[in-house]
């Protein structure tokens, strides 16, 4: 039953509780308890938000930004990857493959700003070999959910 909780409140965190249990067959009280757990467990690390930016008056610029990196010795990727995920302006880390180690995803205002963090305070860093950086143009589907376009079902629209 938890990977079905964890399914259901990944595509909408802000199911109701009832709701959930009457699509599950079972007692809030269960699933209330259920969820309780995981995320004491830090199964559930938190609730995320999805918003479309271009709908608001922000100007926000996402990149993402492959990293290759030396791994430190004993230490892996891990303690680079924990220097890159400490700055305020980064949003994600991964470890990934092929011909860069680690994708950094951040957000700036402008590209400038992006460019600059690139610059001053990661490729800086002395373990990084080189980066090479995308900016994300325009969002078509982000966390499952189709960006700009009115869904017919309110059930089926995803608030991850």
């Amino acid at each position: 039953m938890r990977e079905q909780i964890l399914t259901f409140l990944e595509k909408n965190s802000k199911i109701d509780l009832q709701e959930l249990a009457i699509l599950l067959g079972s007692s809030e009280e269960v699933i209330a308890n259920e969820v309780a757990k995981m995320e004491q467990e830090q199964v559930i690390c938190g609730y995320h938000t999805l918003i479309d930016w271009e709908k608001t008056s922000s100007e926000k610029v996402t990149a993402l930004i492959e990293v290759r990196v030396t791994p430190q010795r004993g230490q892996g990727f891990d303690s680079i990857a924990e220097r890159i995920y400490n700055y305020p302006e980064v949003q994600s880390v991964y470890l990934i493959s092929g011909a860069y180690d680690l994708l950094v995803i951040l957000e700036g205002r402008t590209l400038r700003d992006v460019s600059a963090f690139v610059s001053d305070k990661l490729s800086t860093l002395d373990t990084v070999l080189s980066t090479a950086t995308h900016f994300i143009l325009k969002k078509y589907k982000d966390y499952g959910t189709i960006l700009g376009k009115k869904v017919k079902d309110e059930r089926m629209l995803v608030t991850p």
